[in-house]
């Protein structure tokens, strides 16, 4: 993974300084490298792209907190990831506070990414996403969307490879049942 190399380089300089500074120099590297990717990803769980933007950010807070015990910076990605679709489910499940009181957002001017979620067809598919069961939805969001090998999904949701496997051939099985039903 290409932000993986950057990471390790931009963190090999750093070895020697305090380690508040190393700590925030990973998340500094990961923020550039992963954050678009990261709303991205949680646009798949929330509908509000404001709402995935706030997630995303408060999964860079809560790394940023803990970062000092990241032993292997490598890891901190798969971390990361693994906060977002925590942060999503909780969103998705009883909402969080912060957003309760918020009011409603401002529609954003539609992005080519949104125009082209605007198909039928990829209506159809993020639905059908949307309706999998939990592990399979994020299997396969992890495994087709953000393209993650099975070994760095398994890492992210703190799974064997064999179990992703699973979950992924599960959930396609599901998915193709489903928009079969659709056409």
């Amino acid at each position: 993974m290409e932000s993986m190399g950057v990471l390790a380089r931009s963190t090999a300089g750093v070895v020697g300084t305090a380690p508040a500074l190393e700590a925030d120099a990973l998340v500094v590297t990961l923020f550039t490298a992963e954050s678009a990717r990261l709303v991205s990803l949680a646009r798949f769980f929330v509908d509000d792209r404001t709402a995935a933007e706030d997630l995303v950010q408060e999964a860079f807070i809560r790394l940023a907190r803990s970062s000092h015990r990241i032993r292997d910076p490598e890891r901190a990605a798969a971390y990361l990831r693994s906060i977002v679709i925590n942060l999503a489910r909780d969103h998705n499940r009883r909402g969080l506070v912060s957003l309760r009181h918020r009011p409603p957002a401002v529609p954003d001017e539609p992005s080519a990414e949104e125009m082209a979620t605007a198909l039928e067809g990829r209506r159809e598919v993020v639905e059908a996403i949307r309706a999998l069961p939990r592990r399979q939805r994020d299997c396969v969001v992890l495994r087709y969307y953000l393209e993650l090998g099975i070994d760095q999904v398994a890492e992210t949701l703190d799974l064997s490879p064999n179990s992703v496997k699973t979950h992924l051939r599960r959930g396609l099985r599901t998915l193709g049942a489903r928009l079969e039903e659709q056409r």
